[in-house]
């Protein structure tokens, strides 16, 4: 696979690769894999929602808002 980026994104890309102490193509491929895989984590929090609310199990916004309150006073 070969993927064409503008002038501009191609130094962005080298100058932070050098940062990090990689190559342009090991960023790129590491950042690539880091979005598939967080792309994939959300799909399936999304489906196990889904699944909770179909099932009844979830919170009316007063019950998030003092949870959320509790958590925030520990």
């Amino acid at each position: 696979m070969q993927i064409d980026f503008t002038a501009e994104l191609e130094d962005k890309i080298a100058e932070s690769a050098a940062r990090q102490g990689c190559t342009p193509a090991e960023l790129v491929l590491q950042i690539v894999e880091r979005y598939l895989e967080d792309d994939s984590r959300f799909a399936d929090a999304v489906t196990r929602g889904e699944e909770a609310l179909l099932r009844g199990e979830y919170l009316m916004h007063e019950q998030v808002g003092q949870r959320l309150g509790r958590f925030l006073r520990r």
